[in-house]
């Protein structure tokens, strides 16, 4: 599942600020739905002119490379338009830039200067401080199928141990880096730590395309992603310290939906964990996470029911067509025609029609997304023969419990695994945080990453299956 949270998309800016001094670094705090986000954008001096990139400290993004730049003194303008995104700010004063950032008809206040903001650190107090207990070194793999490099961290128990059972963690839909980083919080950090401090390896890797692995992310689908958790279990079978009979993937929600990818096809992965994991078809999957999370944000009944409506026809005409570029074109009418039939639909100041319709398109089209909306888990999963632990939140809004539970256990046993155990941890979110209604607004700020039910749950019964027999 996309993470619900403001994305911020990769730019690429050169900046022209007459007569201001404008390198260094801006920071901002961005406030949405709740949520405080911190931006931080790095400028530069190069032949061509000024160059600038972005950060966002709490998704985890940094060095993001930043597009279309305007400045008429003293007005900067940013402008993201395959995102729908827009800042404009006016440099009033040495070293303060007022202004607003915009994406699909939302404005929220940002306002940039060179201190950082205050209290930017929330407390995560289960992250783990170095000196760890244990060895950890930086490595880097090949996925020999797509011809790129995937950077990682392997953790041991101990650095002259051996005959260690190891589990390679999954991270979840869009560009995460090695700690699954968002919204200030570090899961995969906490959860490496948590499993190597109880004997167990782990292995976790940057995703491809992003920080310090290679290749193109934009391209590529929950498939591609498969091949390179295949690529670290080939690089897993080469350490020493590893037992090859005892390597497992832990999957957290998209990585859910690649770990029985995997499993499916290779006899070197010996059980699987899927962390709010799915059972059903993605585009069903993402229509109820929509209807969910809308109401719990406040959104109307019947504007939910008219986005359902909406999206229901594009995802029946992405799951029907076999050609993007004949699918292009029926969603563009399809979508004109939606909006002309909505009467209370508000254009976005400053946006078309037209610029409106291209933003959906190049989101819904995306290799991902298609493949996403198409693609039926249960399938998958009825070829997947090891032990599996599927955990769910019982307040998760992004993956509702129930009905991915109950369909990934009916998939198991329809192909015959009877080695699997299904639990609703009651009180949890899609991040396994204890929290009041599941809404992805609250993930920043809960201070716990993870539950100590959760980590408590998989890590017993990772230890139960690769016990010595």
């Amino acid at each position: 599942m996309r993470k619900i949270t403001f994305v911020l998309i990769l730019m690429m800016t050169t900046i022209t600020m007459f007569g201001q001094e404008i390198t260094g670094q801006w920071n901002g705090l961005l406030e949405v739905q709740g949520m405080k986000l911190r931006i931080v954008f790095n400028v530069s001096k190069s032949v061509d002119g000024y160059a600038s990139t972005m950060d966002s400290p709490d998704q985890g993004a940094k060095g993001i490379p930043v597009t279309i730049t305007t400045f008429e003194n003293p007005v900067l303008k940013l402008e993201i338009t395959n995102a729908g995104i827009k800042f404009e700010g006016s440099y009033i004063k040495v070293d303060t830039i007022i202004g607003t950032f915009k994406q699909s008809g939302m404005s929220f206040p940002l306002d940039l200067t060179r201190k950082a903001p205050e209290n930017e650190k929330p407390v995560r107090p289960q992250e783990p401080q170095k000196p760890y207990p244990y060895y950890s070194e930086d490595v880097v793999f090949e996925n020999k199928k797509a011809d790129i490099q995937l950077a990682g961290t392997l953790t041991l128990p101990d650095q002259k141990g051996s005959n260690y059972p190891a589990v390679i963690l999954i991270t979840g839909s869009g560009p995460q880096n090695r700690d699954e980083e968002i919204m200030g919080h570090k899961p995969f950090l906490v959860w490496s730590d948590y499993l190597t401090r109880n004997g167990i390896a782990v292995l976790r890797f940057d995703d491809r395309g992003t920080f310090a692995s290679k290749g193109n992310f934009k391209t590529a689908t929950t498939l591609d992603f498969a091949t390179d958790v295949e690529a670290a279990v080939s690089y897993l079978l080469t350490r020493k310290e590893i037992n090859k009979k005892k390597i497992g993937l832990m999957g957290h929600s998209e990585g859910g939906i690649i770990a029985p990818m995997v499993a499916a096809e290779s006899k070197d992965v010996s059980f699987i964990v899927l962390l709010a994991g799915t059972g059903i078809p993605g585009g069903q999957l993402m229509l109820m996470q929509q209807e969910l999370i809308g109401r719990a944000s406040g959104i109307s009944e019947a504007d939910l029911q008219k986005a359902k409506k909406i999206n229901e026809g594009a995802f029946d005409l992405i799951t029907k067509s076999n050609d993007p570029v004949a699918l292009k074109a029926e969603l563009a009418n399809y979508l004109k025609h939606a909006l002309m039939a909505d009467t209370t639909f508000e254009m976005p100041k400053g946006m078309t029609e037209d610029q409106i319709i291209e933003s959906q398109l190049e989101k819904t089209t995306s290799p991902w997304m298609m493949y996403f909306i198409k693609y039926d888990p249960a399938i998958t999963l009825q070829k997947v023969k090891c032990p599996v632990l599927a955990v769910n939140g019982s307040k998760d809004l992004q993956v509702p419990p129930k009905v991915n539970l109950a369909a990934i256990k009916a998939a198991l046993e329809k192909g015959g695994n009877k080695k699997v155990t299904v639990k609703e941890l009651p009180g949890l979110n899609h991040l396994f945080q204890e929290c009041t209604t599941g809404s992805p607004d609250e993930y920043s700020k809960i201070e716990q990453t993870i539950s100590p039910v959760a980590l408590d749950v998989v890590t017993t019964w990772i230890l139960n299956q690769v016990k010595q027999k």
